[in-house]
């Protein structure tokens, strides 16, 4: 414990001592604490790791929901256990792999889909887990992450010995029943380390919940900004929720010239150095990310999924820092935004989706968001502010987001796309080799808990059906089992219909260039497709009758449907890339950010990795081979002919054509030329031209 008094830990909030006045450090029992943002539930999670470290029970698994989160509680556990020995990994990438190295770690960090992956690569090191700490546990009612959440916890309840399971959560109406689910004791608290008054604003005035009202001075035209204005003139800092990327743009832009206003010259100074940092991140700054610097410089900042991650970090440091005043971001970003704020403004509290239209957001949401106000030991109190259009938008704020009740949480596993690729996994993985295990294990799920395991077993024996008539798997009587093509498809973590999208089109291959090949890819369930714009379908019809003949597609799908246009769209854009397209131009002309490029190219680098994967079960050579270094100039963006350069290290896209173009075609003509002549170079310098020159000569660097 003295490593927690050694971070400053000297009393227990209330939720804390409830947890051990439960039986948190005396017993094995699985924990839910079900508690609003802020109040100490890490620092419950961590007892029970310690415990786990003092008695020698094994390996600790810390599962969060997203990368961002998981890099967030490796630099904190890493920062807090080092000098007391725990070794803390983190892994959330490679879905291909058991990371036997793991079994060196004494805390892994973990996404949800990482660890449902090496789950089902049965990594021998699983074994050895004492205790899962499950981070927002309330996520088992999203659509995208729960089932995976769901299953993750369901699989692991069922290893011998069965691991210690505590589960955190925000504030939900249904904390008893999935207490229940997972047979643990329920901690349930709604105390605060600092007050949290919410409220509604309208015409002027904010009205809170303790029926206070205050008027807000007007400073600019924009309601969000005034009431971020009067919190960072009070010196405190807001966050500002919207629901569009260039609604957070548009909010910090408007912001800056008032906020950098009420900057110090040292802050002023500071915040152009950071300024220059944001910029410097990328060999190729964008529009997006010259805005995003300028922002910066003003005290203010966006922050969108579509921004590049180094900079997302450098701007959440400096708003822990107190260095930014205030960060526009997006409602979906919420969940990933760990930042305390004197004041949170939420101005839009709807969200567009397809097929359902505009709609309100779901309370718990907003409470998320809410709960981010208040920074413990700088504000006595913190603010969430909920913007109204009209006298009857406020009633019904009140009425649903202030006063109301919160949604049950509810298991999202029934639906036949969320169940397929998780019953592949359990009989691939020799978890259940007969349908009776198979219905065994939906029984043990919290969808089982809350209905029944009747629609389960209905929707499970029709996935079953399809797995046998595309190959996957085989059944003789009762029992199951997967076969090579459905282990390999289990192993690579996609979904199934993606493998036999794959794999059909592969068995077309004929030469194709690289513009079948990524298309093929985007017409799969796995990757992320760009919208059309108003301008877009003429150009793409013009491309789809271009290399009609070329796709690898059945004939009777080759017609150019919406969603065939959105795919060429995709792969026009990866086309664009692996042609050295510069960045800006990309980002400009298919409407995206820098972030949304990072995540096709990991996106398409994983389903062109699976492909070849495929390729080999199936032993479609040529196909293999032309995959495999598509993926390759994926990885990189380049043409083929600076593959070499590419390999050394220090060396992007950018500066391998400049050497390219300046006559060092590969690795030869840089062991062939003095350091003096490659520092010539436009963005190679001295330094890189050296250690250039130490990696071609086999040297270790110094």
């Amino acid at each position: 414990m003295e490593v927690l008094a050694s971070t400053g830990v000297r009393d227990l909030y209330p939720p804390q001592a409830m947890a051990v006045e439960a039986g948190l450090l005396s017993g094995e029992a699985p924990f839910v604490v079900a508690a609003p943002t802020a109040s100490g539930k890490t620092l419950i999670a961590e007892l029970a790791m310690l415990k786990v470290f003092l008695e020698g029970g094994g390996k600790v698994i810390y599962l969060v929901p997203l990368r961002a989160l998981a890099r967030e509680k490796y630099d904190e556990f890493t920062r807090k256990y080092r000098a007391a020995g725990v070794r803390v990994i983190q892994s959330t990438g490679d879905y291909d792999s058991a990371e036997p190295w793991l079994q060196r770690a004494d805390l892994i960090i973990s996404t949800n889909e990482k660890m449902d992956s090496l789950v089902r690569h049965r990594a021998p090191w699983l074994r050895d887990v004492g205790l899962v700490i499950a981070d927002e546990i309330h996520l088992l009612g999203d659509p995208h992450r729960g089932p995976t959440l769901e299953v993750v916890l369901t699989r692991l309840r069922l290893m011998s010995p069965e691991p210690r399971l505590i589960a955190l959560s925000a504030t939900i109406p249904n904390a008893v029943e999935i207490a229940g689910w997972l047979n643990a004791r329920l901690v349930e608290a709604d105390w605060r380390p600092v007050p949290l008054r919410e409220g509604v604003f309208y015409n002027g005035a904010e009205i809170f919940n303790d029926g206070t009202v205050r008027w807000v001075p007007r400073e600019s035209r924009w309601d969000a900004v005034n009431l971020a204005l009067e919190t960072i003139r009070d010196g405190g800092q807001a966050l500002v929720f919207v629901n569009t990327r260039k609604s957070t743009e548009t909010v910090a832009r408007n912001a800056s010239p008032y906020v950098t206003g009420l900057l110090s010259e040292a802050e002023r100074l500071s915040l152009r150095e950071l300024s220059g940092r944001v910029l410097a991140v990328t060999a190729e700054p964008t529009r997006i990310c010259r805005r995003l610097a300028e922002c910066v410089a003003c005290g203010v900042a966006f922050h969108h999924a579509g921004i590049n991650h180094a900079q997302r970090r450098l701007i959440e440091d400096a708003f822990r820092a107190g260095g930014i005043k205030l960060i526009a971001a997006t409602t979906t970003l919420a969940m990933g935004l760990n930042l305390p704020s004197r004041r949170v403004v939420i101005r839009d509290w709807w969200r567009y989706e397809t097929g359902l239209g505009i709609h309100p957001l779901a309370a718990i949401e907003i409470k998320q968001m809410s709960g981010r106000a208040g920074r413990p030991g700088l504000d006595e109190y913190g603010e969430a502010v909920i913007v109204a259009r009209s006298k009857r938008d406020e009633e019904f704020l009140f009425r649903k987001y202030i006063t109301g009740e919160l949604e049950r949480i509810e298991s999202r596993l029934g639906s036949e796309p969320a169940l397929r690729t998780h019953v592949l996994a359990s009989v691939a993985g020799l978890f259940t080799t007969t349908h009776a295990e198979l219905a065994g294990f939906l029984e043990k799920t919290f969808f089982a808990f809350q209905s029944g395991a009747g629609r389960l077993a209905s929707i499970a024996e029709e996935i079953t059906g399809f797995l046998e008539a595309e190959g996957m798997m085989v059944r003789e009587g009762a029992a199951l089992a997967a076969t090579r093509f459905g282990r390999r498809v289990s192993e690579l973590y996609i979904d199934p219909l993606t493998a036999v999208v794959l794999r059909d089109a592969l068995h077309r291959f004929d030469g194709s260039g690289p513009l079948p090949i990524f298309q093929m890819i985007a017409h799969t369930p796995d990757m992320m497709v760009l919208s059309l714009r108003k301008g877009d379908y003429d150009e793409m019809i013009e491309l789809f009758y271009a290399h009609a003949g070329e796709l690898l597609l059945p004939e009777e799908e080759r017609y150019p449907s919406e969603e065939l246009l959105a795919e060429m769209k995709t792969a026009s854009l990866l086309l664009q890339w692996i042609e050295e397209t510069p960045e800006e131009r990309m980002v400009s002309r298919f409407g995206i950010g820098p972030g949304d490029l990072r995540t096709l190219v990991e996106l398409s680098d994983w389903l062109l990795y699976s492909a070849a994967e495929i390729g080999r079960v199936f032993r479609l050579r040529e196909a293999v081979r032309a995959v495999s270094l598509l993926r390759t100039r994926v990885v990189y963006g380049v043409r083929e002919e600076l593959l070499q350069l590419v390999t050394l290290r220090g060396i992007g896209r950018v500066r391998a054509r400049r050497l390219f173009d300046a006559g060092f075609r590969g690795l030869k003509e840089i062991r062939e030329a003095t350091a003096g002549e490659l520092a010539a170079v436009p963005t190679i310098g001295k330094a890189l031209a050296e250690d250039l020159k130490r990696q071609v000569e086999g040297k270790k660097p110094r």
